[in-house]
């Protein structure tokens, strides 16, 4: 049996830390826990703690697979076809709604071009 009890927080990399704050506070309701000059700690209603870090231009928080970006952070939405509504009224880069046997999701990225995954 591991010793390890639990994820604690994921880190994503961002450009800018403010606008990305405001991004993540405005755009996607998250609560800020805490900031300082390099990073910023988000809480959600469950789960790991989301923690975005100021890094270089060119960091991104998700793979590359065969030369495309893949998806590292996967969120949850009960609503999911309101929030994919609601990111493309903000202009939000999104990505096509996909269903496969009734589960349904869907990409999209932050400020910061990070690519995350939303589903249900």
């Amino acid at each position: 049996m591991s010793l390890i009890g639990e994820i604690h927080y994921f880190r994503i990399p961002v450009i800018s830390l403010e606008e990305s704050v405001r991004w993540y506070t405005e755009c996607l309701g998250f609560h800020l826990r805490r900031q300082n000059k390099d990073l910023a700690v988000f809480e959600l209603k469950e789960g790991p703690l989301l923690v975005l870090v100021k890094a270089d231009t060119n960091s991104r928080g998700h793979l590359i697979i065969d030369g495309k970006p893949e998806f590292s952070v996967g969120f949850t939405c009960q609503e999911i076809h309101k929030f994919r509504q609601e990111l493309i009224d903000q202009n939000v880069e999104v990505d096509e709604m996909v269903e496969e046997d009734g589960h349904y999701y869907f990409h999209f990225y932050d400020p910061s071009k990070n690519k995350l995954q939303v589903h249900w």
